[in-house]
Order: C-alpha cells, then sequence, then structure tokens
C-alpha cells in the first residue's frame, strides 16, 4: 500500500491543541466569522473524516471538528474514576469546547456515534447549542434494551462477545487483528458505497490513531459500552430542532429504521441521500456540504 505520508504529516502538523480536564484535546477551525458550527466524528474516527467539509463551510462560518477524548489525536486515558468513555462524557466536552474555545453557542454535526454525542449535549446543555445536525445517527442496535428484543440466540452471541473481549489478552489481540491496513480497508468497503472514496489516505487517517498508547482501552471500554440514552430517548427532550441526513446505502444503520426517528417534533427535516453509504460527509461530500450550507444559511441574520 502506498502511504501519502505528506498529506497526512501536512494534516497532523495543521491540528490544534486544548487542553480538557488536563487531557490534550486536537481539533481543526475554518472560518473566523459568522455563527459557529462544531463537527463532531462517529466512532474510530477523528477531525480529518471532516477534511473534505472543513474549508468549504468554514467560508460561510465559524468551523470547528474536534476529536473526542479517546479518539484521533486527542489523549486516550485509561477509564478510570474521572473520566469513562459514554456520552455524557462527550457531551461535556463538546459543551466545554463551546464555552472555552468556540466562545459561543454553536450549530452541532454529528455523524454515526457522533449524533449522539451532540444529542446529549443538546439536552445536557441546552444554552451552548442552536440546533443539530444528524448524519446517519448510530442505532444503537447493541444496547441492552434492544437486545432484549432478539432473538435469543443473537442476544447471547452478542452478550458473550462483549465478555470474551473484555478478557484483557483475548481484547488486545483481536484489536491488533483489525488495527491492519487491510482489515480498516476492507471495513470501510462495506460502510462506502462509492468505493473510490476508500483511499490510502483515509484508511491511514483512521489507523494511526490505533497505535496510541491507551487506544486498545478505549476500544474495549466503547464495545461493552450497552448503556446510555438510544435516539429515541434524547428526541422527544431536544431542547433545539434537528435536520437527519441518511446515506440510503449504509450497511449498518438501515435508513428504514432511521426513518422513523422523522415522526418527532423536534425533527424538522429528514433528507435521504441516494446511493450514498455510512459516512455520506467523506463519501459524497458535495451533497452534505450543500444541504449543511443551506440548514445554516436559513439561521442568518
Amino acid at each position: 500500500m502506498n502511504i501519502n505520508q505528506n498529506a497526512l504529516s501536512t494534516q497532523e502538523n495543521s491540528s490544534k491543541n486544548w487542553t480538557w480536564q488536563g487531557y490534550n484535546i486536537t481539533y481543526q477551525t475554518e472560518g473566523t466569522e459568522g455563527v459557529a458550527l462544531v463537527l463532531v466524528h462517529g466512532f474510530g474516527a477523528c477531525w480529518q473524516h471532516w477534511r473534505k467539509n472543513l474549508p468549504v463551510l468554514g467560508k460561510i462560518c465559524r468551523c470547528y471538528a474536534i476529536d473526542l477524548i479517546g479518539f484521533g489525536g486527542s489523549d486516550k486515558p485509561k477509564p478510570n474514576q474521572k473520566i469513562s468513555y459514554t456520552f455524557e462524557t462527550w457531551a461535556q466536552q463538546i459543551a466545554d469546547f463551546c464555552r472555552e474555545i468556540v466562545g459561543s453557542p454553536a450549530f452541532l454535526v454529528g455523524n454515526s456515534i457522533g449524533c449522539i454525542a451532540v444529542m446529549q449535549t443538546a439536552v445536557n446543555y441546552p444554552d451552548l447549542v442552536l440546533e443539530i445536525a444528524l448524519i446517519n445517527c448510530s442505532l444503537r442496535l447493541l444496547h441492552e434494551k434492544k437486545r432484549k428484543s432478539l432473538p435469543f440466540y443473537q442476544n447471547f452471541g452478542a452478550s458473550l462477545m462483549q465478555k470474551v473481549l473484555n478478557y484483557k489478552p483475548i481484547g488486545y489481540w483481536f484489536f491488533q487483528k483489525i488495527a491492519q491496513p487491510k482489515v480498516v480497508k476492507k471495513i470501510l468497503l462495506q460502510a462506502y458505497y462509492h468505493q473510490e472514496a476508500v483511499t490510502d489516505e483515509l484508511i491511514n487517517i483512521l489507523l494511526k490513531p490505533s497505535q496510541d498508547q491507551g487506544a486498545v482501552d478505549v476500544f474495549l471500554a466503547f464495545i461493552s459500552y450497552s448503556q446510555g440514552a438510544l435516539p429515541e430517548d434524547l428526541f422527544p427532550i431536544l431542547p433545539c430542532n434537528a435536520i437527519i441526513l441518511w446515506g440510503d446505502q449504509d450497511p449498518w444503520e438501515d435508513i428504514k429504521l432511521g426513518q422513523e426517528y422523522a415522526q418527532f417534533p423536534t425533527v424538522k427535516e429528514f433528507i435521504p441521500l441516494k446511493n450514498v453509504g455510512h459516512c455520506p460527509q467523506d463519501e459524497a461530500p458535495e451533497l452534505v456540504n450543500s444541504i449543511l450550507q443551506n440548514w445554516l444559511s436559513k439561521m442568518m441574520p
């Protein structure tokens, strides 16, 4: 595999740093005027998953993309009394980021589990969130509430997998097996409908943080996290409006299930994205950027 080290190095060197609760958090920003927009990545991703969106959106607003603690270039402390890898933790991080770095309430955009993080932020810190946009929201199908409705063998299998992987020697071995270029590429080719979007650059952006100290512990902590809020728990209590974008070829989060969220009064628009997979912001950036620009323009004075 040919690695575009120069491109990757340039992105790394351009990232900014913020100290949160004693930990280093990386982020990037584009634009100096207008409303504030914060982009939040999904599981295993980082701010660079928005690299095709930041320059475009930064032309009309102050645009930020943040690495959640445990991911990307941010620190990856082992779960302890101070840090747990939950949506409440990430909501607090995003809220503090809005206070300390953004300096104002913001529009929030999430992808996958990032959607739950921005929803939790809006619910817990309503004074800091203007509106939210959700891109292929995680359905959290392995949540303990949802597993109860699964056939016994599926529920048992999921529980057994979590228990086995929580045995550290096995969990560490499993992580090392999947944190390989060929495996990451295979996973991405499942998630992306447009295969040409799965580039060496993308693979290395997502793979590099897996080599950081603590990355294995974060991975194991999250795959055993079957609690916290579900989207359907948060939509009824959202203090702000939301729009939803959904790639109709997502193999992990079925658009038919996602469309059920359109029934909530806080969801003002549900936008299917034809022939797009799980990460539309990276796979079809022109489409997503146009929708987000239109969304933001409606809110501008």
